[in-house]
């Protein structure tokens, strides 16, 4: 078994938690004992992070609509959809007809680089966080 350092997905905080791994397959977690935000605490979900990696129900690629179902995409296909799809949104209605929702499940970098993303490249201010839905 080996004990695999990260930081937990599951809110912004950014608390250390060790990944249990054995043969392949991840299959506990803990708290790391001297880390400067968590110090040595996770939450219920940060115990339980482990459950969804391996979860039949995840999702591990990409998919894209066509004809009113969901196919399997690669992720070059579908990034340039999404990039396309939101360039032509964009300028056929203007900054108000995008608006973006970041995560829980983000670090505050992440969230950070979204809303730079949200008003430097698709000129909306229209963003929020799902914490307050």
């Amino acid at each position: 078994m080996r004990d695999i350092l990260t930081t937990c997905v599951y809110c912004g905080c950014g608390c250390g938690i060790y990944l249990r791994e054995e043969e392949g397959r991840v299959v506990g977690s803990s708290p790391s004992r001297n880390h400067p935000v968590s110090r040595g605490n996770l939450c219920v979900k940060g115990w339980h992070l482990h459950e969804f990696v391996h979860h039949p129900d995840r999702l591990t690629r990409p998919l894209i609509r066509k004809k009113g179902r969901l196919v399997p995409a690669s992720w070059e296909e579908a990034l340039e959809y999404t990039a396309r799809e939101l360039g032509r949104i964009r300028d056929e209605t203007g900054s108000k007809g995008i608006g973006v929702l970041s995560s829980a499940k983000c670090t505050n970098e992440e969230n950070y680089l979204l809303q730079k993303f949200t008003r430097a490249v698709l000129k909306t201010n229209n963003i929020d966080h799902c914490a307050r839905l």
